[in-house]
Parts: structure tokens; sequence; C-alpha cells
């Protein structure tokens, strides 16, 4: 495939390594050749590194399988997973997944990407729901307004949220941008 269309979330193959594509974006400097700037991981090491792909270039895209699982808990540097057709569990070192740690809690469903039977990546959820635990009182008078305050959600993420928010209200947030949509009342999070 052409490099340009790379997206967050895709395994390929680079100087025979894997990496998922953790961001990409399409640069086109005022004078000079277009290209892909990506953000990439290592799916051995962990490891981030930057890279520039021309945008003619081809990239070899791996085929993965997706499985849907479910985040149980962490212990120590290992996180685990559990598979919801088999039970099976399976883990993943902190360096793997550091990226969407602020996204888990217990029970949260996600999607792990398999390449040649192994586990290799975990993509969470488009959208999930995190309560604040810490935040400034809400402003006098305050409605929504193009103001934001930060907020420290239950994972310990933090996010800009409306000035109105309190402690203990819930909010959803977008897993790719890390910032917050909407207010989610008790019902709607359950």
């Amino acid at each position: 495939m052409r490099a340009t269309q790379l997206r967050r979330g895709q395994v390929i193959r680079v100087d025979g390594q894997l990496y998922t594509v953790l961001e990409a974006v399409h640069v086109t400097p005022g004078k000079g050749v277009p290209c892909m700037q990506t953000k990439l991981r290592n799916l051995d090491t962990g490891l981030t590194t930057e890279r520039r792909f021309r945008s003619t270039e081809d990239v070899e895209q791996v085929y993965v399988e997706q499985k849907p699982m479910e985040y149980l808990y962490s212990s120590g540097d290992e996180h685990y997973f559990m598979d919801l057709e088999t039970y099976d569990q399976i883990s993943f070192r902190t360096e793997m997944i550091e990226d969407i740690l602020p996204f888990l809690k217990p029970n949260t469903e996600v999607t792990v990407l398999y390449c040649d039977d192994r586990p290799v990546a975990v993509e969470p959820p488009r959208t999930v729901d995190l309560k604040i635990v810490e935040t400034p009182p809400p402003l006098k008078g305050a409605t929504v307004t193009a103001q934001y305050k930060e907020a420290v959600l239950e994972t310990g993420l933090k996010v800009q949220v409306p000035p109105y928010l309190r402690p203990g209200e819930v909010v959803r947030i977008d897993t790719a941008t890390k910032k917050f949509v909407e207010r989610v009342s008790e019902q709607e999070s359950s």
C-alpha cells in the first residue's frame, strides 16, 4: 500500500520489524516532497520511533486478526486481558500499551490485534466513560463556553473539561484525541 494510506492502529513491516502505527500525518512542506510523518511502536521491543515516508513510497501492511477481549487488571508491569469467547488470558507489558493505559479500567472491552498467532497490540474502544476524581470547583455562573479547566479522571488521565463539571461526574472521552466529548448520566455509563 502507499504510505499515504497509513492510519492509526495499522500494523506494518519496516526493515523486517513489525510496528503499529500510533500517529500518521500527511505533511506537505512549502518546498520539497510531500510525506507521511508517523509515530511507530516496535511490537517486539515496545520502543516508539518517528519515521517519515515519501508519499509515493510503498509500505508493507501486515494482516492482523482482531479479537474482542476484556481488560481485567494490572499487576506490576503486566496488564491482563481475557478472550471473550474462550476465556483465555493474555498479558502485555506496560511499554507495549502505555498510550492506552489511561483509558483502561476493569471490564473495559478492547480489541486485541494478533499477527502470526501472537498478540501484538491493543486498541481501546472509540470512547470511554470515566469519573472525574479531581478538578477545581465550578465557576460561578459557568455555562457551556469555550473555557475549560483541567480534570483528573479515575485512571489518572488529565483532560480539559467544561468549567461547570464537578468531581464524581462521569464524562465521555474520545480515545483517539484524548479530549472531552460530553457529560454522561449515571444510567448511560452503566
